[in-house]
C-alpha cells in the first residue's frame, strides 16, 4: 500500500473555511475531509475521554473493539463541539442552514490486531421488525468522524467508495448486494458482508488527528485491519434537520433525559429533539 495521499479527479480535502465546497463534495461524492479542524488540545482531551469510557471494557485479547453509542452524553469535550463555531458552521452549512438537531454520537476503541471491518452502509430500511439504526440512519444525517490517531490503511483506517451514496448506485463490478443493500458480496461466494479491501473503487483515506471525515448516510465504507501498535481511537457526531416524524420510536432513555436537562440555553435548540438511543428496541408494527 502506498504511504502517500491518494488522488481523485476532484478535490475532497478542504480548509475549514471552504464551507460551500465541503457541502458540495459531500452532496456530489458522498464524503469530504476537512483538514486541521480541531486543535491538538481538543484531540488529546477526546482521546482521554474515549479511553476513560471504553478502555476498561476491553479484555486482554488482541484485536478487540468496543463501542459507545451515546458518547456525547459521556464526553464533556465532544459535547463542547456543539458550541465550537469552527465545527458547527460546517455542520449548519451541510444542511443549508436549516434548523438542526443532534441525531446520535459514537466512540470506538479498536485494539491492534483487529480484523477488517466489513463493508456496509449506515442506512437501513424501516422494514418491520427494525431496530434503532433504521430510525436514526434514515434521517439524512451525515456522519462526522474524528479519527484521533489519524487514519491510515495499516492502522485500521477507513476506506470508502466515492459516489456510492445514491439509491441508484450499483454494486462494484463482480459483486451483488446482500439483503436490503446493507453490504455486497463477490458473485459466486456466500452472500455475506464483504471483507475484501482491494478491488476497483476502494478509496482509503489518510488523515491527521485533527481532521474531520464527513460521509453521507448511504456511503459504503469499510475498515482496514489494524496492523499498528496502539489502540485506534475515534468518535463522531451526527445531526439531522428538525421536525422529522418519530412516531415509532423508543421512550427517551433516562441518560438522554438527564443530558438534555443539563444542557445550557445556548444549545437547547440542538438537543430538544434528541432521541438518545436504545439498542435493544424493536419496532412493533
Amino acid at each position: 500500500m502506498t504511504n502517500s495521499t491518494p488522488k481523485l479527479p476532484y478535490t475532497y480535502e478542504f480548509d475549514k473555511e471552504e464551507l460551500e465546497a465541503i457541502r458540495a463534495c459531500n452532496e456530489q461524492h458522498g464524503f469530504a475531509v476537512v483538514k486541521d479542524l480541531l486543535p491538538q488540545n481538543l484531540v488529546e482531551k477526546l482521546k482521554t475521554e474515549v479511553l476513560q469510557t471504553l478502555e476498561q471494557a476491553c479484555d486482554s485479547r488482541p484485536g478487540t473493539t468496543h463501542f459507545s453509542t451515546n458518547f456525547v452524553e459521556l464526553s464533556p469535550t465532544l459535547f463542547s463541539l456543539l458550541t465550537y463555531e469552527p465545527y458547527m458552521k460546517i455542520v449548519r452549512h451541510l444542511y443549508g442552514n436549516a434548523p438542526i438537531s443532534l441525531n446520535r454520537s459514537a466512540a470506538i476503541y479498536k485494539k491492534p490486531g483487529a480484523a477488517v471491518g466489513a463493508w456496509h452502509t449506515d442506512w437501513e430500511p424501516k422494514i418491520h421488525p427494525y431496530r434503532c439504526n433504521a430510525v436514526l440512519n434514515t434521517t439524512g444525517a451525515s456522519s462526522n468522524w474524528f479519527y484521533l490517531n489519524g487514519t491510515h490503511p495499516e492502522r485500521a483506517g477507513i476506506a470508502i467508495i466515492p459516489d456510492s451514496h445514491t439509491e441508484e448506485w450499483v454494486a462494484p463490478e463482480g459483486f451483488d448486494f446482500t439483503a436490503n443493500r446493507k453490504s455486497f458480496y463477490r458473485l459466486g461466494t456466500e452472500p455475506k458482508d464483504c471483507l475484501e479491501m482491494d478491488f476497483e473503487g476502494v478509496f482509503s483515506l489518510y488523515t491527521e488527528p485533527g481532521d474531520l471525515i464527513i460521509f453521507a448516510e448511504r456511503t459504503y465504507h469499510g475498515v482496514h485491519a489494524h496492523n499498528g501498535n496502539e489502540a485506534r481511537l475515534s468518535c463522531a457526531l451526527s445531526f439531522r434537520t428538525k421536525g422529522q416524524d418519530f412516531s415509532e420510536c423508543w421512550p427517551l432513555p433516562e441518560s438522554a433525559q438527564h443530558f438534555i436537562s443539563s444542557c445550557s440555553p445556548e444549545v437547547k435548540s440542538l438537543v430538544e429533539e434528541y432521541l438518545g438511543i436504545d439498542t435493544g428496541w424493536v419496532s412493533t408494527n
